[in-house]
């Protein structure tokens, strides 16, 4: 009889001495060292081994040369070719599978012949004996190889070279998962025969959950589900069956603390052991042991704080009876500092509600008050000091949602908890209420529309037929309604949701469904129903305001999520929806890709996915009440539209008729053969008889005709006189207000003719100083304003044209060069002409055709405004400066003022001398005009001539920042928005003056306040922006230990910059990469890198700052930063809702009107080393018309005066003519179509 096998703590500690030991055991005596065999013997000596274990009995690896043998091939098993250790492993597998079965025939042995005790003791010895050396032989292969994998799989990728085939494929992944399958099978087996009735060997168990453990800590061996499923199997069975469940619990805590990728496994093998052997020993005590753990060590411990809480959710949800009962373990966790722990407990409610509220079996009512204590602790849980805590609540109440796991009586309560968290200071409580309540609309259990009106009618109607059903007794009525909402609460909950759903569906059928509905408690729980849906459908309703602050928050997930629950609102028809959709149409302009994409998704959804009729009604609603920036935003067509504009279909009105063309000439912006399909249609009715029903009917027409197409263009002007008679009248037409855009062309010319001749332009040309008397006696000051108007309108179109011509010379050089560059005949000439090319290059003589651009281009803007014989612009100049510094008499008239303050401007943007010559009388003007509506004009007027001429403007830097001391609030908040786009943009320095701008921050008027601080908040981030290209630029690098030491030396100079996960993620690509093929010397430095990031990441995440918080701007404030809403406005009347503060302004002009500013370059600055910057254009005109930076001409007072036009635009009771405000429109867009069309 062989001695017994004691098990070692590793392979090779059998061959160590016994040191006289009082016992013998099975250990190697004459071990072969196989690695210094030839491979002939090698293969010899393997095959050997294998047939003996395959030719002889199972016990034979109790023979001392046997074992030896083995033992000498498992030692030295990496030295093995893929072919001898698949036979040696399944030669021991295979023996261990059939012992296996012995066991129980050695048993049925054991009770047949108890005479033979002596044998069936040496039997059982040595089947005891086999089983040992098996698992332990089977095990440490199982190590080794994994060892060996892991070394082979880092050497795999410094690895170079070709790669050769293998003759023999080693599956090591299917072998190791027969094997650990099989281990699990020798456990879970009876071996009480073999070791007694005290259970197995504490050694033998020892070392097989040692051996499992280390593989658990190896991310690629749990991605195999063959031994994924053995290694569970094994932990269950050695935790439950063999009664270690101490010890097993400690090793299994311990993976889930510093293993993240076990969590789900361990859970599932738990759970499995609780369902193999019907005790859940091991999840009770995991349970208690995470419940004993002091809070504090979570705290310390986030990463293994994490771990856990995993862990309890998935246990939760794989066991959720066993985890109820001992819910009140982990419960006091609630009062710790750890808010993940805190938020894993708020996911194991929700776990166990929901799967509570499914379970039947049981006393109900226990059930129901368990369930209720647990709901009532997440609604607790939602005013958790932790943001990160109180999202995870609202998370959970959207999964119980969607597990209709929310009974009728809370639904209210938790949608009012929403409601409240829309205001939260951080943005992912936010989005986790947004989210919240968008699930509740879709799984709501009261109907597909939730109108409040239909609600009250149904309501209504049904008490009435309860009261007369029910029998009178007043004092009850109260507590049979709460029993009868109860009654809805715990078992109706489907069957009022029907009941519901089709009175809301129905809504002209109420009566039949009165009728069909005539039993008492029915009527009573569908009148609770209807309390609680009408409830839910005001919270929803009183909301609308809320979501149009969240469409304007600076966090790009509030505005995404708003805009999918106002769509969500919109699909149940709750009363404010609509309205509020209409306020995302400006955010299609947002910088923001993300917001973009939702906007124009949201607008595809909800205007354009139905039948072509019902989008043409649909987008016809919602362009008839749109200002010019919703316009702007509408970018999409249907052909229905042509049915609506030629009023083919019955019913149209005028006003459907040009919101149909405006549609279409969204459209048309970038697909111009449209309209030429349709363009005598245009013609007929765009200046018709319906033009006269809606004037802006033609100023539409206009648009159109601008957005034909070049070969249109010129059919028309060959053609068609009958349009330019039309536009020549609406010009004209003396008693509108004139306000348009005019290319300098023959046509615009012929077309302008009549405006001067009526407003007598003729004795204008020839006034002086010693004239203004006697010319202002025979001339009104409206005609002279109108004059003024039209003449600075001119003049910045002749700028806008020159700039369009020097871009169009410059493209077209560049175009030629380029073929010139590519027709070269042969190689010798090609490169000659390259160098010849050099040649040039470096005398510069390549750049002389572009000079002489630039310069044409200069000389033509000075003479924009030169005083020449035949310059009608030129005399106006100098009329024009005199009869703005004759203070004295603009007094007499203050809207002249206003008016030669606007044309002023606009000839000071053109030319330097002519700004410079006049830079003293603007700011005493913006500093002393009597009217804020002149001193708003200025100031905006400033910010354009900065851009335009920054080396003029900036000795009066001071006299800019004193209008921030103006006493009208209107003129400080546009010196507020100019100040900040002009810092913000670099187009200026922040200097000494910047003082303020701060005291900004306390004005009174609120508007300004805010948007003081937001300017403030925006310029700190400048910095953060820097860092975020600095870091990118690093993490693209590759750093040696020199390197890496000068980032730890300097941490302190990006420390600040840390808090932004831009930031950091680009330093954690730098640490990545380096530990890609890191030396030993490198490691030391990359480690101390990463600890010092990973300690900051810690200090930035704390409790205390874990909020992330992004507050939501007001929309009544406007922003500073590039946005729609950012333009500076230049009276009250002028309601400025949107416009861009860097290249494009936009400014709604009552009902729909919008003139753009044009592009000019700076004093003493190359026109090509301009910043271009890409901004949404609103713009009515030619696409290729180039803009201004800022634009302030636009936002300025319209240039008419008469009193009644005076008293719209400063939005007095007392006067308003619709008649005025339209026409101005129509002329301007009449004129502009006359240049396009040229």
């Amino acid at each position: 009889m062989a001695p017994p096998f004691v098990f070692p703590s590793n392979l090779r500690d059998l061959e160590r001495d016994t040191d006289g030991d009082e016992e013998p055991s099975l250990r190697p005596q004459n071990p072969v060292a196989i690695t210094a065999l030839r491979a002939a013997d090698l293969e010899e000596f393997v095959k050997g081994a294998s047939f003996d274990l395959s030719d002889k009995e199972l016990f034979c690896i109790e023979d001392q040369e046997v074992f030896d043998g083995i033992y000498s091939v498992v030692r030295d098993f990496n030295c093995l070719p893929p072919g001898l250790k698949f036979n040696i492993v399944e030669s021991l597998r295979s023996n261990l599978s059939v012992l296996l079965p012995n066991i129980d025939s050695l048993s049925r042995a054991s009770m047949s012949s108890p005479s033979d005790a002596t044998s069936v003791t040496d039997r059982i010895a040595s089947h005891r004996n086999a089983l040992k050396i098996y698992s332990f032989f089977l095990l440490s292969i199982v190590l080794t190889e994994e060892s060996s994998a892991e070394s082979c799989t880092v050497a795999k990728v410094t690895a170079h070279g070709r790669k050769k085939n293998p003759v023999y494929t080693w599956n090591w992944e299917a072998q190791r998962g027969r094997i650990m399958n099989l281990i699990a099978n020798s456990l879970e087996a009876d071996l009480s025969l073999l070791f007694g009735p005290s259970g197995a060997d504490e050694q033998y168990l020892s070392f097989i959950s040692k051996c499992i453990f280390v593989l658990w800590e190896s991310q690629n061996v749990l991605k195999d589900e063959d031994t994924r499923n053995g290694l569970g199997r094994i932990v269950g069975t050695i935790a439950t069956k063999h009664q270690r469940i101490s010890q097993i619990s400690a090793s299994v805590l311990h993976l889930i603390h510093k293993f993240d990728f076990t969590v789900a496994h361990l859970a599932e093998a738990v759970a499995a052991a609780e369902k193999r052997f019907g005790d859940g020993s091991l999840a009770i005590s995991l349970i208690r042991e995470i419940g004993r753990t002091d809070p504090k060590d979570y705290t310390r411990d986030s990463v293994g704080a994490d771990n856990v809480g995993r862990f309890l959710v998935e246990l939760a949800d794989r066991l959720p009876k066993l985890m109820s009962t001992n819910i009140g373990l982990i419960i006091p966790h609630f009062g710790g500092e750890s808010y993940k722990i805190r938020n894993a407990l708020v996911g194991v409610l929700g776990k166990l509600a929901a799967k509570a509220f499914k379970d039947v079996e049981g006393n109900n009512n226990a059930r129901l008050r368990s369930k209720q204590a647990m709901l009532e602790i997440l609604i607790e849980r939602c005013r958790d000091v932790s943001a990160y805590t109180r999202s995870r609540v609202l998370q959970v109440w959207a999964e119980l949602c969607e597990e209709n796991s929310i009974s009728i009586g809370l639904w209210n309560e938790v949608a009012s908890v929403a409601s409240g968290r829309l205001e939260d200071k951080s943005a992912i409580v936010r989005k986790s209420a947004l989210q919240l309540l968008i699930t509740m609309l879709q799984h709501n259990p009261f109907g597909p529309q939730l109108k409040t009106a239909t609600f009250e009618a149904t309501l209504e109607k049904y008490k009435e037929k309860l009261q007369g059903m029910e029998p009178p007794n007043p004092d009850n009525d109260e507590s049979i309604n709460d029993s009868s909402l109860g009654e809805v609460v715990m078992g109706q909950d489907e069957s009022v949701s029907d009941s519901c759903a089709a009175s809301s569906q129905d809504q002209n059928d109420h009566d039949a469904t009165i009728v069909d509905i005539t039993n008492l408690e029915q009527i009573r729980a569908l009148v609770a129903s209807l309390e609680a849906g009408l409830r839910f459908s005001k919270c929803i309703t009183l909301l609308m305001p809320t979501l149009v602050q969240l469409l304007a928050s600076s966090s790009a997930s509030d505005v995404e999520n708003t805009i999918l629950l106002l769509m969500r609102c919109r699909q149940f028809q709750i009363e404010g929806s609509e309205a509020a959709l209409r306020k995302m149409l400006p955010l299609v302009f947002s910088q923001d890709k993300s917001i973009y994409e939702a906007v124009e998704s949201a607008f595809i959804t909800i205007y354009t996915r139905n039948s072509p009729n019902e989008t043409a009604k649909s987008l016809l609603n919602l362009v008839i009440d749109c200002s010019i920036g919703d316009l702007a935003a509408l970018e999409s067509l249907l052909s229905a539209l042509w049915d609506y504009f030629c009023f083919n279909i019955n019913g149209v009105r005028p006003v459907q008729s040009r919101g149909a063309l405006s549609i279409i000439c969204m459209a048309a912006k970038s697909s111009p053969s449209i309209l030429g399909s349709h363009l005598q249609d245009i013609i007929d009715i765009g200046f018709g008889r319906w033009a006269k029903e809606e004037p802006l009917l033609a100023r539409t027409a206009c648009l159109a005709l601008q957005r034909l197409s070049e070969e249109d263009k010129k059919k028309l002007i060959n053609t068609s006189n009958r349009v330019f008679a039309a536009l020549h009248g609406l010009i004209q037409a003396s008693h509108f207000l004139i306000k348009y855009e005019i290319f300098a062309t023959e046509i615009v010319k012929k077309s302008l003719s009549s405006v001067f001749s009526v407003s007598r332009t003729e004795d204008m040309s020839n006034g002086d100083q010693t004239q203004n008397d006697t010319f202002l006696s025979s001339v009104s000051p409206s005609k002279l304003g109108r004059f003024l108007f039209v003449i600075s309108h001119i003049a910045l179109n002749h700028l806008v044209y020159i700039e369009t011509s020097v871009r169009k010379i410059q493209k077209q050089k560049r175009k030629e060069d380029k073929s010139e560059s590519t027709t070269q005949d042969t190689h010798a000439d090609a490169s000659k002409s390259s160098e010849a090319q050099g040649i040039n290059a470096e005398l510069g003589l390549g750049a002389t055709v572009d000079i002489a651009i630039e310069s044409l281009a200069e000389r033509a803007e000075r003479e924009i405004v030169c005083c020449s014989e035949k310059n009608l612009i030129g005399h106006c100049g100098p009329f024009l400066s005199k009869l703005c510094r004759n203070l004295t008499l603009l007094q007499k008239f203050p809207e002249l003022q206003a008016s030669a303050m606007l044309a002023l401007c606009k000839l000071m943007i053109i030319d330097a001398e002519f700004c410079e010559a006049n830079l003293q009388i603007l700011f005493t003007v913006a500093e002393s005009a009597p009217s804020e509506i002149v001193r708003s004009n200025c100031t905006i007027a400033l910010g354009d001539l900065a851009v335009r001429f920054p080396n003029l403007l900036e000795p009066w830097t001071e006299y800019i920042y004193a209008r921030l001391r103006d006493p009208s609030g209107s003129v400080r908040k546009n010196a507020v928005l100019v100040i900040s786009h002009l810092i913000l943009n670099d187009m200026m320095k922040v200097k000494g003056y910047i003082n303020e701008m701060a005291v900004r921050i306390e004005d009174d008027d609120q508007r300004i306040s805010s948007l003081a601080k937001l300017f403030f908040h925006e310029l700190s981030k400048k910095d953060v922006r820097q860092w975020e290209y600095i870091s990118y630029c690093l993490s693209q690098l590759t750093f040696t230990e020199k390197g890496l030491k000068k980032l730890i030396d300097n941490f302190k100079m990006f420390e600040h910059a840390l808090s932004e996960d831009s930031v950091m993620n680009h330093f954690r690509s730098v640490i990545s990469k380096c530990k890609k093929f890191a030396k030993p010397e490198l490691k030391v430095c990359i480690e101390e890198f990463e600890e010092k990031l990973n300690k900051e990441v810690g200090q930035n995440s704390g409790n205390s700052a874990e909020e992330e918080s992004s507050d939501v701007v007001d929309p009544s404030a406007d922003s500073i930063t590039v946005d729609k809403e950012n333009m500076p406005e230049s009276s009250d009347n002028n309601s400025i809702e949107s416009c861009q503060a860097s290249t494009t302004c936009t400014v709604p002009e009552d009902n729909g009107a919008a003139v753009h500013s044009v592009q000019t370059t700076r004093k003493g600055v190359t026109r090509s080393r301009i910043k271009k910057t890409r901004d949404p254009v609103l713009e009515d005109s030619a696409d290729s018309a180039p803009k201004l930076h800022g634009a302030f001409f636009i936002c300025l007072k319209p240039p008419s005066l008469p009193p009644a036009m005076d008293s719209i635009l400063t939005q007095s009771p007392s006067f308003h003519d619709p008649e005025l405000e339209l026409h101005k429109h129509v002329v301007k867009d009449c004129t502009r179509t006359l240049v396009c069309c040229a």
